[in-house]
Order: C-alpha cells, then sequence, then structure tokens
C-alpha cells in the first residue's frame, strides 16, 4: 500500500514534503514536486525545454529509485544528480543564457567550455534508461522489473560503461524489486497507477528525444 512507501525516502523533492504515504486516491506522480508532463517545452522556439522546470523534474524522478527500494540503485541516482547540479550550475552563472537547455548548452559551448553539456548527455541518457524499462514493464504485465531494466541497461548506458562500472549498474538490475511490489508502492489505484505513469513516461520520453535529436547535432559539439 501506499502508506508502505518507504519511509528513508527524501522529501525534499515532493510536493507536501512528506514522503510516508499518499493522500487518498493520489499515487506518487501525484505528488512530485514537478513530472515531466509539467515541464514546458515550447514549440515554436526549436521545441526549447525549459531549464529549471527540466531540472526538478529530472530530479524528482531519481525518487523512483528509492521506490525501488534497493541501495545497489544509489550509484545510478547518485549519477543523475550529480548531472543536474553541473547543468544548474552553468544555470546561475549565466541565468539570461540559460531559460531553456539548448541555449544553455549552445552559450556555455561558445565560452569554449562543456561541463554542462557533457553533463546533459549523460543526464539524457540516464533519463533514457529508466524511461524505455518503465515503458517496457508497463506494457507488458508479465515481464519482472528487473528484465526491463537490463533490456534497457544494454540498449541506453551499457555501451557507454567501462568495464569497473559495468558490474555497478547490473547489481542494480539484479536488485529490482518484483514487479507487484514496486506497483503497489507506487499508489493504492493500480489503474490510476497505470495511467498517471503512462502518461509521466509519454512525457518524459518526448523530452528525451528532443533533447538526444539537439545532442546530436553539430551546434551542440565541443
Amino acid at each position: 500500500m501506499a502508506q508502505e512507501l518507504n519511509n528513508s525516502i527524501s522529501s525534499k523533492h515532493l510536493k507536501n514534503g512528506d514522503s510516508s504515504g499518499y493522500p487518498p486516491g493520489k499515487t506518487l506522480i501525484d505528488v512530485l514536486k514537478r513530472s515531466f508532463t509539467n515541464v514546458p517545452v515550447d514549440a515554436a522556439n526549436g521545441n526549447a525545454v525549459s531549464t529549471s522546470e527540466f531540472l526538478e523534474a529530472a530530479e524528482a524522478l531519481t525518487y523512483m529509485f528509492d521506490v525501488l527500494g534497493s541501495l545497489a540503485f544509489s550509484p545510478v541516482k547518485k549519477d543523475m544528480l550529480f548531472n543536474v547540479q553541473k547543468i544548474r550550475e552553468r544555470q546561475l552563472a549565466a541565468p539570461a543564457e540559460s531559460e531553456n537547455i539548448q541555449d544553455l548548452c549552445r552559450n556555455e559551448l561558445k565560452t569554449k567550455k562543456h561541463s554542462a553539456t557533457e553533463a546533459l548527455l549523460w543526464l539524457v541518457r540516464g533519463l533514457d534508461f529508466t524511461c524505455r524499462a518503465l515503458l517496457v514493464n508497463l506494457k507488458d504485465p508479465k515481464q519482472e522489473l528487473a528484465d526491463s531494466f537490463r533490456a534497457s541497461y544494454t540498449e541506453t548506458l551499457k555501451p557507454f560503461h567501462s568495464f569497473l562500472v559495468k558490474p555497478i549498474f547490473s547489481a542494480a538490475m539484479s536488485a529490482c524489486p518484483y514487479r507487484k511490489d514496486f506497483y503497489v508502492k507506487m499508489g493504492d489505484d493500480q489503474a490510476k497507477v497505470e495511467e498517471d505513469l503512462k502518461a509521466y513516461l509519454d512525457a518524459l520520453e518526448k523530452i528525451v528525444a528532443i533533447l538526444q535529436a539537439f545532442l546530436a547535432s553539430k551546434e551542440a559539439k565541443w
């Protein structure tokens, strides 16, 4: 049940600051401080992704790893939060040039630096890894989370990891909880859990695709 959510989850990025449970009829997605469904994307401006909201949503997504309930996922979470921090440092250093993610990178690269741009590359890879795993799992009620995350890792992060890092992430995949336990921790109403998670992941998938295309372009190279 929602009330059984691991109390070790930090409340920093929850709307009500309370990680002990959810209000009646609510899911984890409802109580996150920022959902990817609420990240502005300016289609008229080259699908510019609003920086502050994107970083908030990326931080909030790491609570998924807390719900997965294994310390093995701590390196995944730590890596994503580190990359968020590097991007935010650039945003704070040049706020007028960083209102959207693409401009933040373009303007950083003009200074012959690429710390935030490289951090974005790794953050997007981490988001893609998580998004693919959960989308596949959501579509296949018979598939366990460990299998979904293993397949996603092979397709997304593994090609870029060293032989030292791969075992760490492989351990995380093996430590996934059973599917039924994970979804129960997401909320009491399973139909709403699946509906909310699907909308969340669809929004995330679109943003990931936008940023992947940008990062693959010449203007994002260093």
